[in-house]
């Protein structure tokens, strides 16, 4: 998002820009890849694909809907926007890994969109690393959500890419919340009527 040595000077409401317009790149990425996938998708595997509440970041408790996104603090929101991204270090690599051997199509394509996924996950995590600095001890919390998937998503074709999928609409959910959190946080700050956001 920015050097840490040039941030430093640089105001929330800028830095909170910036890093709403990188969460808005990963959420739009993270998308452009799940319809990718999608388009050779076996139906099967749409029915036994397990259910979002499965994802390893599930037991966060955020916010279901704008308005109680509304009712949070902005220490907690990006508390929660960090830990979101942070919990997605491991399994990033997992899909990186993964992507290099997936039988899709567009395997190419798929494994170049995640590893810019994972640079723009790095890049907004250190991003917010900063805003939390600036933003008080409260915002420097993180709940640690471990990843316990491991490295292997299946030996057959199918189980690869319904195991890749879920994983990653699991992402794509998470990069939602995160982007969603990080506008209404920029909004507060940029708005001279903090309700109105």
């Amino acid at each position: 998002v920015c050097l840490v040595t040039v941030c430093s000077s640089v105001p929330i409401s800028d830095l909170l820009d910036r890093a709403s317009q990188g969460s808005d790149k990963l959420h739009a990425l993270s998308t452009i890849i799940s319809e990718d996938l999608n388009s050779h998708f076996p139906p099967i595997g749409r029915v036994i694909m397990p259910r979002p509440s499965m994802c390893h970041t599930s037991s966060l408790q955020t916010p279901s809907d704008k308005q109680q996104t509304l009712q949070v603090s902005e220490s907690d929101l990006l508390s929660l926007a960090r830990s979101l991204l942070q919990a997605w270090s491991d399994p990033l690599l997992v899909l990186s890994a993964s992507a290099n051997t997936l039988h899709h199509p567009d395997q190419t394509s798929i494994s170049n969109k995640v590893q810019e996924l994972q640079l723009h996950s790095k890049s907004l995590g250190d991003g917010l690393d900063i805003l939390s600095g600036k933003m008080g001890p409260a915002a420097q919390t993180i709940s640690l959500l471990p990843f316990s998937g491991g490295n292997d998503i299946g030996q057959d074709r199918i189980s690869q890419l319904i195991n890749f999928n879920f994983l990653l609409s699991c992402f794509r959910r998470d990069s939602h919340k995160i982007d969603s959190f990080l506008k209404v946080l920029r909004c507060r700050a940029t708005k001279t009527q903090p309700q109105m956001c």
